[in-house]
């Protein structure tokens, strides 16, 4: 299957790096942009191809990949008249339904990807494809999806919920992990082993929560009177718990 995608921006970028490093990822991948540079680097970094227009990217793939920003959706669609093999949309806060209108009648999937994708340990959320979407092609999108990690079907009405929490959340976990290994540095720590130890922590963690409640970690780590609960303590009292929650209102205010 050959990918074009509309937009070179950094969620593109991480599908793009994710396939490009997948054991069977797309046969070819072509990339556009207002920016021709940031395509062309793009591109040359993952073997593909950049091209001038969209006209010409779409009549050479079997998938245009929409990755551009919403408020461009119009002016993407006027570009390719509304016609294109198949879509797969990465757009925020922009419904099926919506690029449906923009593209009547054309095969449309929508998802939102996070950026570990570029590392083929990404989360995938999708939208159940309708009627119109061949069954052999959405098979063969989810497919895909999975190089990139883990794909998981949801209904619309919580996508934005779900990308509040796995899409922006890399991005607080890395606020995390830099504040802890920053702490550690605080303590006479090198800085590259507080990076390495803040890092290995979080993945081997990561691996325990697949199979473990997040609470029977933590009772586990921090039995009463120990270091670990006064860390907790700490934390509580700083509003930490306050603060995730409120990040997460705040990223869905902003997608509504």
């Amino acid at each position: 299957m050959k990918i074009g995608f509309a937009g070179a921006g950094n969620m593109a970028a991480a599908l793009a790096r994710g396939w490009a490093a997948a054991s069977s990822g797309p046969e070819a991948m072509l990339f556009c942009d207002l920016d021709s540079d940031r395509a062309a680097a793009l591109a040359a970094e993952v073997e593909g191809e950049p091209r001038a227009d969209l006209v010409e990217l779409r009549d050479e793939v079997d998938v245009v990949v929409l990755a551009v920003k919403p408020a461009a959706l119009d002016d993407v669609a006027a570009e390719l008249e509304g016609r294109a093999p198949a879509l797969l949309s990465i757009l925020a806060a922009t419904p099926v339904a919506t690029v449906a209108g923009a593209f009547p009648g054309v095969p449309a999937i929508r998802v939102m990807p996070n950026q570990p994708a570029a590392v083929g340990r990404g989360l995938l959320c999708y939208v159940a494809p309708s009627d119109d979407v061949p069954a052999a092609l959405r098979e063969e999108l989810v497919a895909l999806l999975g190089q990139l990690g883990e794909a998981v079907e949801v209904e619309e009405e919580v996508i934005d919920a779900a990308m509040a929490v796995m899409s922006c959340s890399p991005a607080y976990v890395a606020l995390f992990a830099q504040a802890l290994a920053e702490a550690g540095v605080s303590e006479g720590l090198d800085p590259p082993l507080a990076a390495d130890l803040v890092a290995g922590a979080i993945a081997g963690t990561g691996e325990m929560l697949r199979s473990e409640r997040p609470d029977a970690i933590r009772h586990a780590v921090a039995p009463p009177g120990g270091a670990t609960e006064a860390g907790l303590e700490a934390l509580a009292r700083a509003g930490f718990g306050r603060g995730v929650h409120e990040a997460v209102r705040a990223s869905l205010e902003r997608f509504r």
